[in-house]
């Protein structure tokens, strides 16, 4: 045998080393750009006139107050799917999270909680979620849309044992602070869902777990033969998802004032395609935090649009799906 064929476990100079030379590649493939980027930017500066020009309501003071609101659940959702997807990964599971942790926080509302501990305890059971994602698929190495396929499936009849009707808080403070506060001309909704955006950047472009994920999504085995931790990195971005879908579904129930077990259903589409539009690769390796952040304010502008002429929202999912494949496709154009 020769000391070719011999495999040495990697040394802590070595593991440095390592990831010195390996995160410039495969974090070059995340902030690249190319034609299909500007393509999508000139399609939403279009998106922009079309729309200033067909609807006189559109710019008012209350609808953009509405759309900022809007699209503030597909928001956090797009940004911890974003997360699942840099690692290869996809997961099914955030709208039954966001129905769950929904009807959770109004129900501690309900029975008198304060809304402070009944949202960290909705975050705390959303990371969970995550969390049981993540061990079955880092551990067992099991398929991520087999696993969060059946988490679906499980939290959505969770939902329904912890209340099969709309729980609807007595206590006023419960959408007045956070679902319908607003700072200045902002709803405050709306101002935490950006804040996670820049977070989210610094921590993918910054923090070493963080470019762990995006280089797993590239080259899983380079990253593991570099002496990282492949297992707690995919750990980790599952249960940022359901963090991120936990949120999502709290701020949710407290800007409409009741929540139904049947909310969430079809959320997982959404964020796919706004983190598609803005430049993930379904393979893993590529994205763009601020580019999800525009896919989601297209989709939603696309959404208020079409609500604006009472289109009916079965045509809006027909939309969607056609944005995700069109999508989908000029990335396969573009590498």
């Amino acid at each position: 045998m020769t000391d070719d064929n011999i495999k040495t476990a990697p040394t802590q100079d070595n593991q440095k080393s390592g990831l010195h030379k390996l995160f410039p590649i495969l974090a070059g493939r995340f902030r690249r750009r190319g034609w299909v980027d500007y393509a999508f930017l000139v399609a939403f500066i279009i998106l922009l006139i079309v729309t200033a020009s067909m609807s006189d309501v559109f710019f008012t003071q209350r609808n953009l107050s509405n759309l900022m609101r809007q699209t503030v659940t597909n928001g956090l959702l797009s940004l911890g799917m974003l997360i699942v997807i840099l690692t290869g990964g996809i997961d099914l599971s955030v709208g039954p999270i966001v129905a769950l942790t929904g009807i959770m926080v109004a129900g501690f509302s309900k029975q008198g909680m304060p809304l402070l501990p009944a949202i960290f305890i909705c975050l705390g059971v959303g990371a969970a979620v995550g969390a049981v994602n993540g061990f079955f698929i880092a551990r067992f190495k099991l398929q991520p849309f087999i696993v969060t396929l059946a988490t679906l499936g499980a939290i959505r009849g969770l939902v329904y044992v912890y209340s099969d009707i709309p729980i609807t808080p007595d206590d006023p403070t419960f959408r007045t602070v956070l679902g319908a506060g607003m700072v200045g001309p902002f709803p405050v909704s709306a101002l935490i869902m950006l804040a996670c955006y820049p977070l989210v950047w610094f921590f993918l472009n910054r923090m070493r777990s963080g470019r762990a994920i995006v280089a797993i999504g590239g080259n899983e085995e380079a990253v593991r033969l570099a002496g990282i931790n492949v297992t707690w990195n995919i750990f980790l971005a599952y249960m940022l998802s359901g963090l991120f879908s936990a949120l999502a579904g709290v701020i949710l129930a407290t800007r409409l004032g009741i929540s139904q077990p049947s909310v969430g259903s079809g959320f997982e589409l959404d964020a796919i395609a706004a983190c598609v539009i803005g430049g993930a690769i379904l393979g893993g390796g590529g994205g763009s935090t601020f580019g999800t952040l525009a896919g989601v304010a297209a989709l939603g502008m696309i959404d208020n649009l079409l609500n604006l002429f009472n289109v009916q929202s079965y045509y809006q999912q027909i939309l969607k799906g056609v944005i995700i494949l069109v999508a989908v496709l000029a990335r396969r154009q573009q590498r």
